[in-house]
């Protein structure tokens, strides 16, 4: 479903959509269009918001009926909070509130009214774009019987002011198109292995390539082969479906051509960005529990997650270089199937000792990061990754696992996080739980074990980055949830995707 985002100037007094949306203050904060309504709908307004126990705290909604006094059939009001503590964040929630709220009252049309104190017209736009649309998205691709998810918001308007239109609109497309990315990502992790294949994510790749004007190319096993990515292919080996190495190159920052150029360099280092896309995970021969296994068909979000990137940062035109690879393939168990014990060799020639073949993910983006580096020289290298249950454990659904090597890369890979609404919270990467992946037959071994899990795992793939700056990404815990949660919905979530797009909009204000 396609819900179409407009932005213009006008009243909620006077918007013909089936609803409109009114913000609310838990201080009493009421922008002027709330006391125009309240004064054309008379006391039964304040009485039925009170009624319902509406008091503005965050994410709070409440429903009215106009009775006809309005255009409009329904007022939907979203409570903010306290005035001081307005954030971007706490209108992404509130208006994904609002719009799930509206569309379970059948409104098909949807109109929001953007004065919110303490943020500027462009800021309040996005986060409504982008909480909505985030908010509304449901997961119905095999649905025969679909009843009450039939109902679908599909027109939003952002009513600004004259003099904030323009910025608005411009916040309000970069939402629309952080919220799609984040939505396409969703689906992929949620539609089913025999689905989305590793054949099928290329041509996704190649699709969004042609729609978008970047270059795509795929590796295909015997292309391995010769590159000599043993641990990628050894993971590859248990499954019938075939690997792909996928890379896709957005070239937003060639230099000029002519006088200008003498004083840029003459080729532009990308950021290279790698996600992990196994897009199913078993465990290998280390067999998985049967318990929660199905959710192993969105081990690729990590992938899933580039895509959306790079399809997010030529949409917005972004003046910066960007390398995505998805090292794409299957962990299953066969008699083809790497064993535990089994030695690998890697791209980079590191040998490595497979003690836990589900320990998988560490290795397809070992090869795929060594080649990154070697055959594009990046400036910073940024991987996201389902990589670890350990980070689940650390931190649970409400965080994203960060480890690197470079401090100020770091720094900023938390501003970008805080900017997009996403957490991520740092773990150490000392020299010490290097000690854990240390092989006795191999230069390396895939697992430290249990202690400190996510940690040794990001020290193992840091061992292929070389002096490049690197950050990692363990989405793990955040990837999937059980219920849904303001505009997080349930099943995948599209953790670090909003992440990933922020960053490369940070980087194009830096270059």
């Amino acid at each position: 479903m396609t819900t179409r985002v407009v932005v213009k100037t006008g009243s909620v007094l006077r918007a013909a959509e089936d609803g409109v949306v009114l913000f609310r203050h838990a201080d009493g904060g009421e922008p002027p269009a709330f006391a125009e309504v309240a004064k054309a709908l008379g006391p039964a307004f304040r009485q039925a918001l009170k009624a319902c126990g509406f008091e503005g705290k965050p994410a709070h909604v409440a429903l009215v009926h106009t009775m006809g006094r309005l255009p409009a059939r329904v007022v939907v009001v979203a409570g903010l909070g306290p005035r001081e503590s307005t954030t971007s964040e706490r209108v992404r929630q509130a208006a994904a509130r609002a719009a799930q709220r509206a569309r379970d009252a059948g409104c098909e049309r949807l109109a929001f009214d953007l004065n919110v104190k303490g943020l500027d017209p462009g800021e309040t736009a996005r986060a409504c774009a982008e909480g909505a649309l985030l908010g509304l998205y449901r997961f119905t691709g095999y649905k025969t019987e679909r009843g009450d998810d039939r109902r679908e918001v599909r027109h939003l308007t952002l009513l600004a002011t004259e003099g904030g239109l323009a910025a608005a609109r411009a916040g309000a497309r970069r939402g629309e198109i952080i919220a799609d990315g984040v939505n396409q990502a969703r689906e992929l992790g949620n539609l089913p292995s025999n689905a989305v294949t590793p054949t099928h994510i290329a041509e996704r790749a190649r699709t969004l390539a042609r729609a978008h004007g970047f270059a795509c190319e795929v590796i295909d096993r015997k292309g391995m082969e010769r590159l000599k990515m043993g641990a990628l292919l050894g993971v590859a080996r248990g499954s019938l479906e075939p690997p792909k190495l996928i890379i896709l190159r957005y070239d937003g920052a060639r230099p000029p051509r002519g006088r200008a150029a003498r004083s840029r360099p003459a080729a532009v280092k990308p950021i290279a960005l790698v996600g992990k896309t196994i897009t199913f995970d078993s465990g290998g021969i280390s067999l998985k529990p049967a318990d929660k296994m199905e959710q192993m068909k969105s081990d690729m979000l990590g992938g899933a997650g580039v895509l959306a990137a790079m399809a997010a940062a030529a949409q917005l035109e972004l003046p910066v270089s960007v390398v995505g690879l998805l090292p794409a393939t299957e962990n299953m168990p066969s008699g083809t199937a790497i064993k535990p014990g089994d030695v690998v060799t890697a791209f980079s020639g590191t040998t490595i000792e497979v003690v836990n073949t589900d320990a998988e993910g560490r290795l397809v983006l070992a090869d795929a990061l060594a080649y990154a580096i070697k055959r594009y020289q990046p400036r910073v290298i940024l991987d996201v990754a389902t990589l670890t249950g350990a980070c689940s454990v650390a931190l649970g659904q409400h965080a994203i696992g960060l480890l690197g090597t470079d401090p100020a890369l770091i720094e900023r890979v938390k501003r970008s996080a805080d900017a997009s609404g996403e957490r991520v919270w740092q773990l150490p990467l000392w020299d010490d739980y290097y000690e854990q992946i240390k092989s006795d037959v191999a230069d390396l071994k895939n697992t430290g074990g249990r202690p400190a899990g996510t940690i040794t795992a990001a020290a193992f793939l840091s061992r292929f980055v070389g002096s490049t700056p690197w950050a990692h990404l363990d989405i793990a815990g955040t990837m999937w949830s059980d219920e849904t949660r303001h505009y997080v919905s349930k099943g995948a979530t599209g953790a670090g995707v909003r992440v990933l797009i922020q960053f490369l909009i940070d980087a194009a204000g830096r270059a």
